[in-house]
């Protein structure tokens, strides 16, 4: 199993792409995760947010693998703890399909986006800015290998 990570934006500050590279490099080959970064759609002084997010979103869909478990990020979605993040990742590895997970622009995900996700899954009740929520991604979906592995990297 691949996880792809799907994530409007570019250019990240050297922080990001750090942080992120440090986690996805832990992982090992049965479930290795690659960003995909999606440019994100022109703003200009008025922008039309509706055709901001059905740009960006049509971007992220095109990108998702064929025949991959698409999951979208949304403040929204259920939370889960690490536990909980574990026996989802069991399951996902034991499923074999890729995984395809959504992260939207500044204005979210579009309709389209959330509509084909299978799950909608929230890191946090905050909000989070969307650098960050790469790295965090990447950190939580290492300790859920960790605990699924008896790796003993989580020590909670």
């Amino acid at each position: 199993m691949q996880i792809h990570l799907l994530a409007v934006g570019t250019r990240m500050p050297a922080w990001v792409e750090a942080g992120f590279s440090e986690y996805a490099r832990r992982l090992p080959h049965e479930c290795r995760l690659k960003l995909v970064e999606i440019a994100p759609a022109k703003r200009g002084r008025n922008p039309d947010l509706e055709r901001i997010r059905r740009e960006e979103g049509e971007r992220l869909l095109a990108a998702v693998p064929r025949d991959a478990t698409v999951i979208a990020l949304e403040v929204g979605g259920r939370a889960w703890n690490t536990e909980q993040l574990a026996d989802r990742l069991r399951g996902w590895l034991q499923d074999g399909r890729d995984l395809a997970l959504l992260v939207g622009g500044p204005d979210g995900l579009s309709a389209a986006c959330r509509e084909r996700a299978e799950l909608q899954w929230s890191l946090s009740p905050l909000t989070l800015p969307h650098p960050l929520v790469r790295v965090v991604l990447a950190e939580q979906l290492y300790r859920a290998w960790s605990l699924v592995s008896g790796h003993p990297y989580h020590r909670a």
